[in-house]
């Protein structure tokens, strides 16, 4: 039929052909301009993500959580834990958003200290005036009961009073990770309480804004320049790998730390609260339980006040403690009260209360078998 076609019609026959000649011509044409298109656009920044705004809820209703019968923290709508990933390959801005709902888990925990515990706030330091302020949590007869006072210390962190571990609060539940049921055995039993706070140091203030000038006056301008360049990839490092992540990475605040009178560490809140509170209540038996850091921060208050913590303090239970007596340099006298007053009792996959080596000659420790890990 196309030999037909061709004899009956030789014009309409080669017209085809050379249209088809000047398409193929086009796309031959066309074809480096895409090239050269192309080659002009960074596919690598095509990839990246813009980083949200560190804007967060500020409350448990408006991130849709809710704790429940049993303390656990479940969303009011599918009744699902706390999803840490909410934006996949947005580790930061997951990590603020978790660190948000911490900050709400904190007042959370405060306000169940103040109307299901029945506990006060005492501001510190006790004289403050205008100036940065932390607290601690009595119960209502912690300076007076005449018999016996535990003290809660719990180890360093982001955790607050009242608090163990803010990760266990959120993703187990209150009583895993609050001081809350040691609280209520002890006033059950007809102890007065006092939770310390030893991680509010220091009151964190926005940097004012500041212009941009031709040299700062926090480096010496003589600095030489090799070692500016060294200074300057060191602190630039981290910022960069989110430049090569984010379209446009959120700039965080730059803060100023101003420190608490006296309150300004874990060890130095714990002597202050000693000298202000436990050595003035009426309790001719304190008892004593410390966490982590928190063990370090009682064997360095020993270290300070050895004949008043063994008058006055009948036993301290320790878990996991962070103490040293060597690298703190405890006296005899103490490493051998510890011995006859501490127990420490630590991560291990014996059963409870196994006594466990020690290398150090202090407290016995003993097995609390996979309990205190998680903490």
């Amino acid at each position: 039929m196309l030999c037909h076609l061709c004899a009956a019609t030789p014009a309409l026959y080669l017209l085809c052909i050379t249209m088809a000649q000047v398409a193929g011509q086009e796309e031959r044409e066309k074809t480096p301009a895409l090239k050269d298109l192309l080659s002009g656009i960074d596919l690598d920044e095509l990839m990246k993500k813009d980083e949200p705004p560190f804007i967060f809820p500020k409350t448990l209703e408006e991130f849709e959580y809710a704790f429940n019968e049993y303390g656990q923290l479940r969303h009011i709508r599918t009744g699902e834990p706390f999803v840490f990933n909410a934006r996949e390959d947005l580790h930061r801005w997951n990590q603020k958003r978790y660190e948000a709902l911490g900050e709400i888990i904190t007042q959370y925990v405060y306000e169940l200290l103040e109307k299901e515990c029945n506990m006060t706030k005492a501001i510190l330091p006790v004289d403050a005036e205008d100036e940065p302020t932390s607290f601690i949590y009595l119960s209502p007869d912690a300076m007076s009961n005449p018999s016996k006072l535990l003290v809660l210390v719990q180890g360093s962190g982001v955790v607050r009073a009242g608090q163990w571990a803010r990760r266990l609060i959120i993703n187990q539940d209150l009583n895993s990770g609050t001081q809350i049921p040691f609280i209520n055995r002890a006033m059950e039993e007809g102890y007065g309480v006092l939770v310390l706070n030893p991680n509010e140091n220091y009151l964190e203030v926005e940097k004012p804004a500041k212009s941009s000038p031709l040299y700062s006056h926090t480096e010496p301008l003589d600095e030489p320049a090799e070692k500016k360049e060294r200074k300057d990839d060191k602190d630039g490092k981290k910022k960069r790998e989110f430049y090569e992540k984010y379209r446009n990475p959120q700039k965080e605040a730059e803060t100023d730390r101003i420190p608490i009178r006296e309150n300004g560490s874990s060890e130095e809140h714990v002597l202050y609260v000693w000298d202000h509170f436990v050595s003035k209540a009426k309790a001719s038996n304190v008892f004593v339980v410390a966490h982590s850091y928190g063990g370090l921060s009682f064997v360095e208050l020993m270290n300070h006040r050895e004949m008043q913590v063994k008058s006055k303090v009948c036993a301290v239970a320790l878990t996991d403690s962070s103490h040293n007596i060597w690298l703190q340099e405890t006296s005899k006298g103490t490493q051998d009260w510890m011995m006859e007053h501490c127990c420490n009792w630590v991560s291990s996959p014996e059963p409870l209360d196994t006594p466990l080596d020690s290398m150090l000659p202090d407290c016995p420790r003993v097995s609390a078998e996979l309990f205190w890990q998680y903490r």
